[in-house]
């Protein structure tokens, strides 16, 4: 909708806007702004790394020339003929609340997949579908902050109810309903009834620790959990300075993974039926398996040849299973010599079956890349072509990752992420880049920060000053870095001391950094932004992107598709930060308000073209 102004020189000058007038109007604008920058401070003061060249100092004039910037995009999208105030979109029906694209089984069965490829993500089936956004829950609730929400949310926030407890058997033995809207799980305390806290010790007897806090100094820093149930076992990792992630498959009914992800820990939709998990050889230092559904006796042993691929060089896969299996399975009694049919395999990969207690069985992966050529039944290495980006490729019967410089056993790197001159060689990266870009985050979060408040989108904020309070440390639970590169900003929010994890992602197509990212500790996850994103809805509390318009620029993919899916996995009330050029964040405003999001865009007065576009998620009811 055209302001006032513009309707007026429109009944004088007619439809079309003089070019010469138009250019008069630009040249006021940027006077403006250029008078307001050298008549006060700005809004945040960056150097080349980010860091603050005067105090962080907001001044009167913030809201004015916030406006000048606003007043100046809009008349850019007015010469090239475009509305700035576009239609919104509307909200999608009730059937949408936890839609999750890429996973409708009857769509895939009657595509024609089948044994076990109906489960797995299909996006292609997903595109064209109506462009609206995926309204909450009539009974959501914003997320209570850490500690706290890890171990109570609402019960309205996920797709699980009550009957659903009460009828689970050994479930309701790991959590207790306080109130009808509220679900709280066991604190640690509670845990040791739960026998997490035995469990996890046992897990560290076998492999010969002291207790489970020594798992650091053995080596173990990144866990992936396979089916992660209530997220018992992974709230006790994060306990011990672990990073686990959860891995579940797409469920209609109740999902684990956005119970995980509601209670603030790292999980995200992922299937083990026919294809790859989007994660590189030698990614983990774990593999853990509780009941987790999957029949590794099955498909010639390649769910296992996909464990040893994610495993790092002597890193542990752990396999807790019932003992009612029917003989001839995993844990049937053997007969005289003969082992089972997943003993017998794990032996062809070097695998060492460590211990067995009760119903747990610990292996550890060789650490001695040889070992493989020299079995005598093993299994082939892979060809180059199966150990690039792995993209939800088909499984493989070969080992990976045997010949690539990455091998190092886990028990031989540095603990946490820190890492050496050597470990950076490794992986192509230079000492000093690698630790400036870290010391550029360091800056640029403190000035994230001081952001992350309601008073930049007050009409009326107070007069801000050194002693106003920045945003809490545990505002946000979690954090998606959309374009994560070297995991510079989770490692910010660590040295901060923010109660924060990161998805650190890294967009399929670019520089392929997330080994670096994972030998640091971090959570991570190759993705291809054309396409949704494998979680559910409102799942993550703050958004960040630094170039990633710039980068999806030349992809055959829609940006307003993209902003949807963002909007699809923030909470309400939830933050996105956006830094990029002018151009993309010009485009970025526009969408941003077709979907409702508040928005500011900051110059950070640093003589670049780089803009920061700061937005909140509104919390629509209806």
């Amino acid at each position: 909708m055209r302001s006032s102004w513009f309707k007026k020189l429109s009944l004088i000058f007619g439809h079309r806007i003089r070019h010469n007038w138009f250019l008069l109007c630009l040249f006021s604008i940027l006077a403006l702004i250029v008078l307001l920058g050298s008549s006060s401070s700005s809004l945040r003061e960056f150097d080349s790394l980010g860091a603050p060249r005067f105090p962080n100092v907001y001044t009167n004039y913030r809201k004015l020339k916030e406006q000048a910037v606003v007043d100046y995009f809009d008349l850019r999208f007015l010469a090239l003929g475009a509305n700035p105030r576009q239609k919104e979109l509307s909200l999608c029906g009730k059937e949408r609340e936890n839609y999750v694209p890429c996973y409708n089984v009857s769509d895939n069965l009657e595509a024609g997949f089948k044994y076990g490829e109906e489960f797995d993500r299909h996006c292609e089936l997903s595109r064209n579908e109506e462009r609206c956004l995926v309204r909450p829950p009539k009974d959501y609730k914003i997320p209570l902050r850490w500690p706290a929400g890890r171990d109570v949310i609402w019960s309205g926030n996920v797709k699980i109810t009550k009957d659903d407890f009460l009828s689970s058997g050994s479930m309701t033995k790991r959590m207790m309903l306080l109130e009808e809207n509220q679900i709280a799980f066991h604190n640690d305390d509670g845990l040791i009834f739960d026998g997490v806290k035995d469990y996890a010790r046992q897990l560290a007897e076998s492999i010969g620790l002291g207790s489970d806090s020594d798992f650091v100094q053995a080596g173990v820093q990144t866990v992936l959990d396979i089916g992660c149930g209530f997220g018992s076992f992974g709230a006790h990792l994060v306990s011990l300075k672990l990073m686990p992630i959860c891995v579940a498959a797409y469920e209609v009914t109740g999902s684990q993974v956005q119970l995980a992800l509601e209670r603030g820990l790292p999980a995200m939709l992922g299937n083990f039926s026919s294809r790859q998990l989007p994660y590189p050889s030698l990614s983990f230092d774990m593999v853990h398996c509780a009941q987790c559904g999957i029949d590794w006796d099955g498909k010639d042993g390649m769910f296992i040849i996909e464990v040893d691929r994610l495993l790092k060089p002597g890193g542990y896969f752990v396999l807790t299973s019932p003992t009612t299996k029917p003989q001839g399975s995993l844990l049937a009694t053997k007969k005289g010599n003969m082992l089972t049919p997943v003993e017998d395999f794990t032996q062809r990969i070097c695998w060492t079956l460590l211990d067995q207690q009760d119903d747990t069985l610990i292996w550890q992966k060789t650490a001695d890349a040889n070992c493989y050529g020299a079995r005598r039944q093993g299994l082939p290495l892979c060809q180059d072509e199966h150990e690039s980006q792995p993209y939800y490729h088909p499984l493989v019967k070969c080992i990976s990752g045997s010949r690539s410089k990455r091998w190092t056993p886990i028990r031989n790197r540095s603990n946490g992420s820190r890492l050496t001159l050597e470990e950076l060689e490794v992986h192509g990266v230079q000492y000093v880049e690698f630790y400036e870009e870290r010391e550029y985050w360091k800056s640029a979060l403190r000035n994230y920060w001081s952001l992350l408040t309601p008073l930049i989108f007050s009409d009326h904020p107070k007069r801000p000053g050194d002693e106003d309070p920045l945003p809490p440390y545990n505002m946000v639970r979690n954090v998606m870095d959309m374009n994560a590169y070297y995991g510079g900003l989770n490692a910010a929010l660590l040295d901060g001391k923010k109660s924060a994890w990161v998805m650190n992602v890294v967009p399929v197509g670019s520089r392929n950094t997330l080994p670096l990212i994972l030998e640091q500790g971090f959570a991570g996850v190759l993705h291809n932004w054309c396409e949704p994103f494998p979680t559910y809805p409102r799942t993550y509390d703050m958004l960040h992107a630094n170039g990633l318009l710039s980068l999806l620029s030349s992809e055959k993919c829609s940006m307003m598709d993209l902003f949807l899916e963002m909007d699809r996995i923030l909470r309400p009330e939830g933050w996105v930060i956006l830094s990029d050029n002018v151009g993309a964040i010009e485009m970025a405003r526009s969408h941003a308000t077709q979907i409702r999001w508040e928005a500011r865009v900051i110059d950070p007065q640093n003589g670049s073209d780089q803009r920061l576009l700061v937005c909140q998620k509104p919390f629509l009811r209806k």
